[in-house]
């Protein structure tokens, strides 16, 4: 006998302003009580210290997170010059210090090195698994590790202002997997200066945007009620950077059972992934072949 699911089906996106000093499990956690939600999930880890915005996928968006974390994100932070720390943060023990200070043209000559495709070591506090480990859990024991540098793509990186010579503030546009912590690393050792980060910011993630994202205050407030509901966005709106085509109703049908349906596209290629409507509701993600959505993502 199945085991009934826990919780209202409820599907869609939350935009959440995350404050700084809370975990990003802790806010998809709230977020699923405040909701009654059977299941939700995040669309990229923000840090403790970060914030801005966490896009919380609830029901049915939780098949949609990987075409967001596959997005390009926006990232403001400001980077404390002359000290070294355990973290790459203002979080952790100062290592190394320097009264070393860049000038602003030394600054920007720098960041072209850090654009583009690069490669950077992932921060010794972490989430990445060593021998089937949290890097973060061994570092807390210690431990110092040899981690091995990640490919990044950094679509830009730009100096916004420099308040003083201790510090200055930064926008990154960047890709899957970058580590901001590390990029202030990085940089201050480039420029012979030392650095971290003071505070983090995710501008935006994907087609999400922090202007967007409702507080935890608010969603405390709001909690078990219809006004929370109302600040579900569609889960629709993490498949905008994919094709769309539009299934015949034979078509549906076949595609709401995992099978290949026929769908109505104009100028789209063979294998290229799509998403399909059915009667202006997204039901599957897939490849398009020969007329037909062979799916490998149906919504119910």
């Amino acid at each position: 006998m199945a085991r009934t699911k826990k919780g209202r089906p409820v599907s869609g996106w939350l935009i959440v302003d995350k404050p700084a000093g809370i975990t990003s499990t802790a806010v998809v956690n709230k977020v699923k009580w405040a909701l009654a939600a059977q299941k939700a999930g995040h669309a990229g880890t923000l840090d403790p210290a970060a914030t801005g915005v966490l896009a919380v996928a609830l029901g049915e968006a939780t098949k949609t997170v990987p075409h967001i974390t596959d997005a390009l994100k926006c990232y403001r932070f400001m980077v404390r010059f002359g000290a070294a720390t355990t973290t790459d943060d203002a979080e952790g023990d100062v290592l190394e210090t320097t009264p070393a200070r860049p000038t602003d043209d030394a600054v920007h000559a720098a960041l072209p090195a850090f654009r583009g495709q690069i490669e950077q070591v992932p921060p010794q506090f972490s989430a990445v698994k060593v021998d089937g480990e949290r890097a973060y859990d061994l570092a807390r024991e210690g431990e110092r590790l040899d981690l091995a540098p990640r490919p990044l793509w950094v679509d830009s990186l730009d100096l916004i202002d420099r308040p003083d010579p201790d510090h200055a503030l930064f926008e990154m546009v960047c890709g899957k997997g970058g580590y901001v912590r590390s990029i202030a690393r990085d940089l201050g050792r480039a420029l012979g200066c030392l650095g971290h980060v003071l505070w983090l910011r995710r501008e935006w993630s994907g087609p999400f945007d922090a202007a967007q994202g409702i507080t935890l205050d608010d969603i405390d407030r709001l909690a078990h009620t219809p006004d929370l509901d109302a600040h579900l966005q569609p889960l629709e709106l993490a498949l905008q950077d994919l094709p769309q085509v539009t299934a015949t109703p034979e078509g549906a049908a076949r595609i709401r059972n995992g099978n290949p349906g026929m769908v109505i596209a104009t100028g789209i290629d063979w294998g290229t992934e799509v998403w399909a409507t059915y009667q202006n509701r997204a039901i599957a993600i897939g490849r398009y072949q020969s007329g037909e959505l062979h799916p490998s993502r149906v919504f119910n």
